[in-house]
């Protein structure tokens, strides 16, 4: 009889976990994640990307399953191409907790993610985009980004480090939004008490799935959420402080096939 698995889901961020710098996938993973799945294994995709954003790289890896994407706020079916649940961010909402953080320091550049399976990123004059290789349309002024529904809203500032930026949007913001980081100057408003653990076990419960058989992999403050619902967390050694603290493992970072490692130490 085949041993039972250690873990038959695999959740792993993109950026900083399992892309490299370049936005590509090292051959050492894809071997990793391939070995994985002949033993049984489920890998899902967990990212803060919208699901557009997420289907080139999906067709590269041969997924055919689910992704969660926009922070939790999309369960995206790959094989069909359509979203089989996704929670919009109110746009007056959105308006109102960009006007309460803007008065607390001073002016922010935005950028939104449309709902939709081919839905836009639309980002407003001065916003740079933190990803350079991935599309986004540049609108004329702010009103523009409220034009279609949208699953969250990215932020940047032109002097405050990250890190400052999210603490005074948590403290503002209240019950508007929910606020995270996902990345190097990416700080975001999602609709309320979504986050990437509700994504995740949305996705599970489709896949006959639990946290006992997950393992997760991320390395940004926004996959806390992740690690805490799931058996066993591990990040990145590039990871942000805040995840590592609560990680039950550390491991390489992206840019060494930290996932890699762990994973050919479970599935060998």
């Amino acid at each position: 009889m085949a041993a039972p698995l250690a873990y038959a889901l695999i959740a792993t961020d993109l950026d900083g976990t399992l892309l490299r710098g370049d936005d590509t996938l090292s051959d050492r993973s894809r071997i990793a994640l391939a070995r994985a799945s002949a033993a049984g294994a489920r890998h899902l995709v967990v990212t803060g990307r919208p699901a557009p954003r997420v289907r080139p790289l999906l067709e590269d890896l041969g997924s055919r399953g689910l992704a969660v994407c926009g922070q939790g706020a999309q369960l995206y079916d790959a094989g069909a191409d359509r979203l089989l649940w996704s929670v919009t961010l109110d746009r007056e909402l959105a308006e109102t907790a960009l006007g309460k953080i803007e008065a607390e320091v001073g002016q922010v550049y935005a950028a939104v993610d449309q709902d939709g399976v081919d839905g836009l990123t639309l980002i407003e004059p001065g916003y740079l985009m933190p990803h350079p290789t991935l599309p986004a349309v540049r609108v004329g002024r702010r009103d523009d980004l409220w034009s279609e529904p949208i699953s969250k809203v990215l932020l940047r500032h032109p002097a405050l480090e990250d890190d400052e930026l999210a603490s005074t949007a948590r403290s503002v913001v209240g019950s508007l939004a929910s606020v995270t980081m996902s990345g190097p100057g990416t700080v975001e408003l999602q609709p309320l008490g979504i986050t990437k653990a509700t994504g995740l076990a949305l996705a599970a419960r489709h896949l006959g799935l639990t946290p006992s058989d997950t393992i997760a992999f991320g390395d940004m403050p926004n996959d806390i959420p992740m690690f805490d619902w799931a058996a066993h967390g591990v990040a990145m050694a590039n990871a942000h402080p805040e995840l590592k603290a609560v990680a039950d493992e550390v491991t390489s970072s992206n840019e060494d096939d930290g996932i890699a490692v762990v994973l050919e130490r479970l599935f060998n």
